[in-house]
């Protein structure tokens, strides 16, 4: 064999990547999973293979309606978000409002804040003791209680409307406006214009942004498990059933997570198969005109609008608020004081130092292996990199208390035993928000000549070399965009370290959670105002470093 055969033979850098990425996938997504549905199929009397599991979820109305629960809330909670979203988006992109940017970062704001942080704010407003609550009695208002499907309906809809809103508003700004000027010339009016010939023109990105909204909602843990009392649905199902199984086989919860992934891998192949039905396409020549309203017209488009963001923020102002109220124990105390983040010093450090190191190690493993995969997925064309490209994706659709359950199942034993560890809850940060990283750098890369990598090979320069020394530089904001998607979003995460951590491994959101249900609403608060003002401060580091012209996260 001469030397050109061996070297064509030879690994070359990206293979290795790729190789690694499809270990990833097998070791931290396949492997869970495959454990998951072998444990669903294993009779937790006998110990063999069975449909007893099965059997049983399907007999008991107890635990079919947590299906039929997490379809309704799921559905609600989409359709708010679209009534919320697509109207906001249309006046922020069609009409001069003022205070556009401050907008959109409330929004994002929001979204990004825990849903969980919402849920209980809702509490203290509207709650049995609510200060909403009473001061609505007071005047002779009042309404349903919070508890139960409705709370659970409006605290999805308020959470997850910037998904529609951010996507929506894009689209928009990019619709042909000779397609609408047309159908104005034929006498339509603003209403039939924008049900028959706009909203039409942008329905793949309202449909990708109500995808988002439906699989964030079904997978959703702390919501139902804070306000929905005796309304369950999957995800709360699948914990509690693991919890009462712990000791022996997961069985029913191993069901019940491998049915809320169907539902979730069935809902999105219905969306994407709903939105290539039909061709929506623009020459986009003439963009819309951003017009300035006058009178009654400008004062209810604002009026909306600033309606809309302040009442998706007011939980947020809400929980920062009652952080600084005194309290006594359980029991808040007129006047403010720092009793709240005095206590949380004092008693869960550890909580807030655990978060911390959990989300920026797993961060640093995402920027460094999601920017490499993000490369391999945008440049290299071959099979196995395709193929790979949708696997990695697949964190999408797996719920977080699905994905904990995986890992404990799959990781309790030797030689691979990492329950109760830090690992643990690092790995499962890391492969749940690895899809952020890959898809902001391979993003960021359809913005980069490839002749400029291809001049380097040409001198000479290794693939690895070239990439480190031409490419990395250019993919810099990208990088950082993805880093702080992935951290804000790992940092906020309840669904599956809820399953994942023990004493000394508790989080933030962990603390959180344990707090609202022990009614120590002051410390809660006081962390909730920590992790808010991180993920604040956050989203202002990654806007002042890319700046305006480069594409940030709001704005």
């Amino acid at each position: 064999m001469n030397l050109k055969k061996l070297r064509s033979l030879r690994f070359d850098f990206w293979t290795l990547v790729t190789i690694f990425g499809y270990l990833i996938v097998f070791v931290l997504l396949i492997y869970p999973l495959f454990n998951i549905f072998k444990a669903s199929f294993i009779s937790n009397e006998t110990g063999a293979l069975s449909l007893s599991n099965y059997k049983e979820f399907f007999s008991k109305v107890y635990y079919t309606r947590a299906i039929f629960n997490s379809l309704f809330v799921a559905f609600a909670g989409t359709l708010g978000a679209l009534l919320l979203g697509v109207p906001l988006a249309f006046f922020t992109s069609r009409f001069k409002i003022h205070g556009k940017t401050l907008l959109a970062t409330f929004a994002v704001l929001s979204l990004l804040s825990p849903p969980f942080i919402g849920a209980y704010s809702w509490i203290m407003m509207m709650g049995n003791n609510g200060f909403l609550r009473q001061f609505l009695i007071s005047i002779g208002i009042t309404l349903p209680s919070i508890f139960g499907p409705g709370g659970i309906i409006l605290v999805y809809s308020l959470q997850y409307y910037p998904f529609v809103f951010l996507l929506t508003s894009g689209a928009l700004s990019n619709v042909d406006r000779s397609l609408e000027e047309a159908a104005e010339n034929l006498g339509a009016n603003s209403v039939t214009r924008f049900f028959k010939v706009t909203l039409p023109l942008v329905i793949p990105s309202v449909s990708a942004g109500a995808l988002m909204a439906f699989m964030m909602s079904l997978a959703n843990f702390g919501t139902p498990m804070i306000i929905g009392r005796n309304f369950h649905v999957l995800p709360t199902m699948a914990y509690n059933l693991f919890t009462s199984e712990i000791g022996e086989n997961p069985g029913l919860a191993s069901t019940v997570s491998i049915l809320l992934i169907l539902v979730s891998t069935f809902v999105i192949f219905f969306q994407r198969y709903a939105a290539s039905r039909r061709k929506y396409s623009s020459n986009l020549i003439n963009k819309p005109i951003v017009q300035k309203l006058t009178g009654l017209k400008n004062f209810a488009v604002h009026f909306i609008s600033y309606l809309i963001v302040s009442i998706s923020t007011l939980p947020l102002a809400v929980v920062v608020y009652f952080s600084f109220r005194k309290t006594k124990g359980p029991v808040f105390q007129p006047g403010f004081g720092l009793q709240s983040y005095q206590k949380v010093l004092h008693d869960v450090p550890v909580a807030i130092t655990n978060s911390l190191v959990f989300s920026v190690t797993a961060v640093i493993f995402i920027v460094i292996i999601g920017t490499l995969l993000g490369f391999v997925m945008s440049r290299k064309k071959n099979l196995p990199a395709k193929v790979l490209d949708p696997l990695l994706m697949i964190p999408y659709i797996i719920p977080g208390t699905v994905l904990g359950i995986g890992f404990i199942v799959a990781f309790n034993d030797k030689p691979m035993y990492l329950a109760g560890s830090a690992m643990i809850i690092i790995m499962a940060y890391f492969i749940r928000r690895l899809p952020y990283s890959i898809r902001s750098s391979a993003s960021n890369l359809k913005q980069i000549y490839p002749s400029l990598e291809e001049a380097g090979i040409n001198l000479g320069s290794p693939p690895g070399r070239t990439f480190r020394k031409v490419t990395l530089p250019l993919m810099i904001p990208g990088i950082i965009s993805g880093a702080i998607m992935s951290w804000v979003t790992a940092v906020n995460e309840l669904s599956s370290s809820i399953v994942l951590y023990v004493g000394k491994t508790m989080t933030m959101p962990v603390r959180i959670y344990l707090s609202v249900l022990d009614g120590l609403f002051g410390t809660a608060s006081a962390l909730a105002t920590i992790l808010l003002v991180s993920t604040g401060l956050a989203l202002f580091i990654v806007n002042k470093f890319l700046g305006s012209e480069k594409n940030p996260i709001v704005g």
